[in-house]
């Protein structure tokens, strides 16, 4: 293995994006994977012909990654769910205009979620008066009607894969909602998104960066300037300058008084979301009507992600259900009931159609988000009190949510390292000069 002044620990969008950043500036830089496979949690899986990302992923057209992988020359193609979506309410599907219109909503509640959905497109999810406060405070203090609330929630749930109206901002919650409500503004990517995962490997190796798999990192050295990396194999690469593109506790495991840190607040405040998914693809689908279904009396979302995207199946049709797990809200078995149950209700007849499938009952969707409790509302991309550490990662937003948070993150460490890189070019070429 080559040495190198810079080395990225991880392989996930976080990863990739800053090795194609710094490849691209003509950085030499070395991405470590643990696993075999690069891409983290974007890896897709193939089973019995059907291609399963790890849960339903989505990519929000306009959004920080869409913006970065479109500059580094990816060929996404796709398509966006359908606009007629359903809820699942008391155990029984039916569209969503007909529930809006049914005696469960009264007119007084169809007028004000006409007029939250209208507030929460012209707000500014930065802004302090939302953003100081929890998501149910500022639904309790729009809503009466506890329909409209209902509603809202699994909004807020399926747009940002968290299920915490206590602890989550509103202002980034409610953010969210208002982009998915605009048309056409989710990517459901054919090929699943190892097509993302392999066009990012090849962007970074063709600019010149190096990816090597089944290198676990067992230690970042450091004198409070990083010196280098120790692998679990026992071997040693130098290195100045070190993004660590993991989950915040596996960075402050790998630093010496990681404690004395900015590793530790983050590390301490990270609040991780998790789901259970239900992956399928079935030889047909029973109800072909119901492609998109909101749980509104439970925390599910179903999706079909082969109507847009036909190629992740060589025969029939690739089905997502999660549900959104609560804070201590976690039994595999229950939850696996509660997503066969809700595909009862959506996909009648389902189990007889079943081609392949997978079910992971804890999946983290990721490893922190906005919430009240943050002590650090924008994580990174610098450790101060470690020179040439930068962190990065879907936890590490600084407003952006999931893989917007992710490739904004890796960008961003990126360009502060670079800029670090200048500032000690600069030193250098002054101490030199006072020497003369």
């Amino acid at each position: 293995m080559t040495q190198s002044k810079i080395v990225i620990i991880g392989s996930g969008i976080a990863g990739l994006v800053a090795a194609c950043d710094l490849a691209r500036a003509g950085k030499p830089v070395v991405v470590l994977e643990k696993a075999e496979k690069f891409g983290g949690r974007a890896m897709t899986i193939q089973k019995n012909g059907a291609l399963f990302n790890l849960g339903g992923h989505a990519l929000y057209r306009g959004g920080a990654a869409d913006r970065i992988f479109r500059e580094f020359g990816l060929a996404l193609r796709g398509g966006s769910p359908t606009l007629n979506v359903s809820v699942l309410w008391n155990g029984n599907v039916m569209p969503l205009t007909r529930f809006l219109f049914s005696g469960r909503f009264t007119w007084s509640a169809r007028v004000e979620l006409t007029r939250a959905l209208a507030k929460i497109m012209r707000l500014d999810p930065s802004a302090d008066d939302v953003m100081n406060i929890n998501l149910r405070t500022w639904i309790e203090e729009h809503f009466r009607e506890p329909m409209g609330r209902n509603l809202l929630y699994s909004l807020v749930r399926t747009g940002t894969f968290t299920n915490a109206p206590d602890r989550q901002c509103a202002g980034t919650a409610l953010g969210q909602v208002r982009r998915s409500l605009r048309p056409n503004s989710v990517l459901y990517v054919e090929g699943g998104w190892q097509s993302i995962v392999d066009q990012l490997r090849e962007a970074a190796v063709r600019a010149g960066a190096e990816l090597v798999p089944s290198a676990g990192v067992a230690a970042i050295e450091h004198d409070g300037q990083v010196r280098g990396l120790r692998l679990t194999d026992g071997s040693q690469i130098e290195a100045g300058h070190v993004i660590a593109a993991v989950p915040p506790s596996e960075t402050f495991r790998l630093v010496r008084d990681a404690e004395r840190t900015a590793l530790r607040i983050w590390k301490d405040q990270a609040i991780p979301a998790t789901v259970a998914c239900l992956d399928l693809c079935l030889r047909r689908l029973p109800a072909p009507r119901n492609r998109v279904v909101f749980g509104i009396d439970e925390p599910v979302f179903f999706s079909n992600h082969s109507g847009p995207t036909p190629s992740l199946a060589k025969e029939g049709y690739v089905v997502h259900a999660v549900k959104y797990h609560g804070i201590g809200e976690h039994d595999p078995r229950k939850d696996e009931a509660m997503l066969e149950r809700a595909m009862d209700a959506i996909q009648p007849g389902w189990r007889k159609e079943v081609i392949a499938r997978q079910y992971y009952p804890n999946l983290t969707a990721v490893y922190d988000y906005s919430h009240i409790d943050r002590l650090d509302r924008k994580p990174g991309p610098a450790v101060p009190q470690v020179r040439g550490l930068y962190v990065a990662g879907d936890w590490a937003g600084h407003g952006e949510l999931l893989v917007d948070a992710a490739a904004a993150s890796g960008r961003r460490a990126a360009l502060k390292l670079l800029d670090d890189l200048r500032t000690e070019n600069v030193s250098r070429l002054h101490v030199a000069s006072a020497g003369r």
